[in-house]
């Protein structure tokens, strides 16, 4: 099932997702492969060990980043603030 899923359109639309995160200046972390794990059951997912390390290294990096976060929060480096959306027509 695991060969299926990969080509059956879940890593489009797990990128079509990512998409709107980014529009949205949402911070995206990242893994080492498609952060997704395959399996119908409990047990069928931790037979997924590719998935399952791509989700470890995924925590990891999450535990990372929010520690960086806290680390500039302490230091007084704030996050950027967004300017007002300039909205342009294309039809001229």
């Amino acid at each position: 099932m695991h060969a299926y899923v990969k080509r059956g359109g879940t890593t489009a639309s797990l990128d079509t997702l990512n998409k709107y995160f980014g529009i949205r200046q949402m911070p995206i972390i990242t893994s080492t492969y498609w952060n997704m794990v395959h399996g119908n059951t409990p047990d069928e997912v931790r037979q997924d060990s590719e998935g399952m390390q791509t989700m470890r290294n995924l925590g990891r990096n999450m535990a990372w980043f929010l520690k960086c976060v806290e680390a500039g929060k302490n230091q007084g480096i704030n996050a950027p603030k967004a300017e007002t959306a300039a909205w342009t027509n294309f039809i001229r």
